[in-house]
């Protein structure tokens, strides 16, 4: 029978050195870095939200919305937002959907609280929080956290703070899957 050989370090993924810390460091932390207007994020979600339905014990998946260029900054910072607001589960499909099926320009505050409105959401409340000092905070923690990653582009998927699986070294969603597996796997062993 074959016997399916490991996936080889800057090969299939990279090793973050030194490893960045993560939220909870008794548990394996899956971290998907995407952006809002990244085509390749809005394909891959689908992919990343079966995974994480069926997590195995001692696994965590987190999200973090990339502000690696500054015109993905408005992204990260209406994703915090409307965490504040408990309006992420109706929104965070809804805004990958409405900028990539629905096709609408969706890139500064005006357009954000537009499409906030048109959740059901609070224009003013929106606003407000949008500039709140927590969300301000979270972008600078992402900022510092996205260094640490050294990845150049999204989506990416950190393992534990130790290891980067990239679109581009995967080549494929389902690939990147598979190797984030992997990597689990070997995080839960130890």
């Amino acid at each position: 029978m074959y016997k399916r050989q490991p996936f080889v370090e800057g090969t299939d993924y990279q090793t973050i050195s030194p490893a960045a810390k993560t939220s909870q460091p008794d548990k394996v932390v899956v971290t998907e870095v995407f952006w809002y207007g990244c085509p390749h994020c809005f394909r891959f979600e689908p992919f990343v939200e079966r995974w994480s339905a069926s997590l195995p014990e001692g696994v965590v998946f987190e999200q973090l919305p990339s502000a690696l260029n500054p015109r993905w900054v408005e992204h990260a910072r209406a994703y915090y937002a409307f965490k504040m607001m408990d309006a992420h589960d109706q929104t965070h499909k809804a805004l990958f959907e409405a900028i990539h099926l629905k096709r609408q320009r969706i890139t500064d505050l005006d357009s954000l609280a537009e499409f906030a409105v048109e959740q059901g959401l609070d224009e003013k409340l929106f606003r407000e929080t949008y500039f709140s000092f927590p969300v301000e905070t979270q972008i600078r923690k992402n900022m510092q956290q996205e260094k640490r990653y050294g990845h150049r582009g999204v989506p990416a998927v950190i393992v534990n703070g130790k290891y980067l699986v990239s679109a581009s070294l995967a080549g494929s969603n389902e690939r990147m899957l598979e190797i984030m597996n992997y990597l689990v796997g070997l995080e839960l062993a130890q």
